[in-house]
């Protein structure tokens, strides 16, 4: 709420301005010697009580009384008394010693009397800046019928001069505003007690209309007073759906603004609440925008977002389509879509267009989900040596001119997207950054028992890389961070570091494979060398086959599903929706929301891993000496001549045959262990596989590698 201007102490300390004067001008302090004014002193003088007139003079006395009093002013028999504890409550008071007869007649009229009073002093002060905007449009209403009220006073007392004014007649007269004047009566105390404004009032005003159904005067009276209070509402409204601005300087409007979040922060913050908190809807919404407040809301948005794109766009307003006014046909509601429509339409067309939304997800799937695998490929070529250097030794700059690089030399040159990729380095491994993640786990299934922040057992590696802790970042400008935000983005790369390091498994088995190769031409069947060579066949399988199943059955297909329903959208919410749909479904069939199906990749990857760099130092050094050695070498079997010689020969057959007994061992412990890894993880997916389908490709692929040993 915006600062509201103070009222000026005269308007509030004099009396005779305010409509309250009666009971004030008692206590007004008077100087010294002065004697109080004394309507009685002055006017009555040594005049007898009302009861000592003749009934036809004791008539003429009331009706003059009762003329003043239905202005809330006291005359000569009737008094005001003001109720202790009920602001703006009074009571009149007759002469006792009036006729019977009179008293009851006179009796009937000062409800009416006493609502005046209520309502002229509401009006007073709701009139005040404080008030807000609907309590003034609601108090100039009624200033406007206390006018018709006061015309119709005016009338009866020319009636009452020119002798044509009874106590009967003007009872009659007063009947048409007795239950309009109540019925307001009710509404003002209940405004002024419960201090209501905004959407209260036109929701106590609304009900109040609804009630009185039975009384079509007094239901129309309350309708155009509902109308008028909600005038100045509209307006607000009206600004709000067809120009995106919020124009509430006392916060009556049911949209309340948060200018302490900005867009930047979808950048910058992973829990950034931006487009849910800026704008968002408070408790009190009038009753007849109920059914609307959501499509109001989005409208209002969509608008805001062009506006801060620099678009300057403005819903096409004709006559027909002001909402300064409602009623019965609800025209507002139409008027409201074709604002939601056009509004919609605008946004959709300014982020595919201008800002190429789509092509901006296609960049994201290239690199980040390794759609393009050319770049990625002459990267981990170049960036070997700074990559395998713990996290905190890595010169993330010295990444991000070798990634350059890479995108320069490779396919990658023509895409003009490919400049806002940029290098990053985490400082925990995947698992711990899973579990730092709490919000992912909100559809993990229960029955593996775990979910992604139960990390506990998710222990960290002794020693991390930055081919662990490596990904790629994407800079993303408004106003499509509201759709790649930076919660979106740090699910793409928890994506990629998951394939990145998948693809780096990959690389160190086929450098395994390839100094197997290298030794085919020996006679190794049934040496260590064979059963290396099997080993790492099945771990090259079961490596391409989760590749496989990332990418193929994954990805891609999920990917296709997103961008078929993009073509269809209404507004920038559903591609919102879907694309976050889509990563969440990415990350649940990556087996990213699966700690304990993770682990256990995880613990498979590793092994493979220690085996290929064993091998690569292994196989070398110990065939590389049989082949040094002249005897082995030439395949012939002569005797030597002298004794040293064959002392030399005997030393270096055991050596080898250490050397190779060694080998075998390290190789049977990690067959041992890769198929016991492997045939742990195989129950873990054919038992969930029903609840989950996905997982059953997956298995089949496991199950496909355990059978080939």
């Amino acid at each position: 709420m915006e600062m509201v201007p103070a009222t000026p102490r005269w308007n509030v300390e004099r009396a005779f301005l305010t409509g309250r004067f009666h009971p004030e001008i008692k206590a007004l302090s008077l100087p010294s010697g002065a004697k109080p004014y004394s309507g009685e002193t002055s006017s009555r003088g040594s005049e007898n009580v009302i009861g000592s007139y003749p009934l036809s003079v004791q008539e003429l006395l009331v009706i003059d009384d009762l003329l003043y009093a239905l202005l809330g002013v006291e005359g000569r028999y009737i008094s005001i008394k003001r109720v202790r504890g009920k602001e703006g409550c009074v009571v009149f008071q007759i002469d006792p010693s009036m006729d019977l007869a009179l008293q009851e007649l006179t009796q009937r009229v000062f409800p009416l009397c006493g609502n005046y009073v209520l309502i002229s002093q509401f009006v007073e002060a709701k009139s005040q800046f404080k008030s807000g905007l609907v309590n003034h449009a609601f108090a100039a209403a009624l200033r406007a019928l206390l006018l018709d009220y006061q015309a119709m006073v005016a009338q009866l007392e020319h009636q009452f001069r020119i002798g044509r004014l009874s106590v009967q007649g003007l009872w009659f007269y007063c009947q048409p505003m007795m239950g309009s004047l109540h019925a307001l009566a009710i509404v003002v105390e209940k405004v002024s007690s419960d201090n209501l404004c905004g959407s209260a009032t036109l929701n106590l005003l609304q009900s109040q209309a609804k009630a009185m159904a039975g009384d079509n005067a007094v239901r129309s009276l309350l309708e155009k007073m509902t109308q008028s209070a909600s005038s100045a509402y509209l307006c607000i409204l009206e600004r709000w759906v067809y120009e995106g601005v919020i124009d509430d300087p006392y916060g009556e409007f049911f949209i309340a603004e948060n200018k302490a979040l900005q867009k930047e922060s979808l950048t910058q913050d992973y829990d950034a609440k931006y487009w849910q908190k800026r704008y968002s809807l408070k408790d009190g919404i009038p009753s007849f925008l109920t059914s609307v407040s959501g499509t109001i809301l989005t409208t209002g948005k969509y608008l805001n977002v062009m506006r801060e794109c620099g678009h300057n766009v403005q819903v096409p307003v004709s006559e027909n389509s002001k909402l300064s006014t409602f009623g019965s046909n609800h025209q507002y509601f139409e008027c409201i879509k074709t604002a939601y429509d056009f509004a919609s339409c605008e946004l959709l067309n300014l982020m595919k267009d201008k800002y190429d939304l789509i092509g901006k997800l296609r960049s994201m799937k290239r690199y980040l989900l390794l759609d393009q695998g050319d770049f990625l490929v002459h990267f981990m070529d170049i960036a070997r040596d700074e990559l395998a250097k713990k996290p905190d030794e890595i010169s993330v700059e010295k990444l991000q001119s070798l990634l350059d690089l890479a995108l320069r030399t490779t396919a990658a040159a023509a895409d003009p997207c490919h400049e806002e990729l940029t290098c990053c380095v985490e400082r925990t491994s995947l698992l711990k950054r899973l579990a730092i993640l709490k919000d992912l786990d909100s559809t993990h299934p229960s029955n593996l028992g775990k979910t992604v922040s139960d990390g506990d057992d998710l222990t960290e590696p002794v020693t991390i890389t930055g081919l662990e802790t490596f990904c790629l970042g994407y800079k993303v400008q408004w106003p499509l961070s509201l759709v790649i935000s930076r919660k979106a983005l740090t699910k793409y790369q928890l994506i990629f570091r998951f394939l990145f390091h998948c693809k780096h498994v990959n690389r160190q088995l086929c450098m395994a494979w390839q100094v197997h190769q290298g030794f085919r031409h020996l006679n190794t069947l049934g040496s260590a060398i064979s059963r290396s060579s099997l080993l790492c066949r099945s771990m090259l399988k079961f490596i391409n086959s989760l590749l496989h199943y990332l990418t193929f059955e994954v990805l891609e297909p999920n990917w296709h599903l997103m961008h078929d329903r993009l073509r269809n959208v209404k507004s920038i919410d559903e591609v919102i929706q879907f694309h976050d749909f889509f990563l969440q479904k990415c990350l649940k069939e990556c087996l990213l929301l699966w700690p304990q199906l993770l682990k256990k990749l995880e613990k498979l990857k590793s092994v493979c891993l220690r085996y290929a760099s064993s091998i690569q130092l292994l196989i070398p050094s110990l065939y590389n000496s049989e082949l040094d050695d002249p005897v082995e070498a030439s395949g012939s079997f002569r005797m030597p001549k002298s004794k040293l010689r064959r002392s030399r020969n005997r030393n270096r057959a055991l050596t080898l045959a250490a050397e190779n007994s060694i080998v075998s061992d390290s190789i049977i412990n990690f067959e041992k262990e890769f198929n016991a890894e492997l045939h742990s993880l195989v129950p873990l997916l054919s038992n969930n596989s029903q609840a989950e389908p996905y997982l059953t490709h997956l298995a089949q692929c496991i199950l496909g590698v355990g059978t080939d040993q």
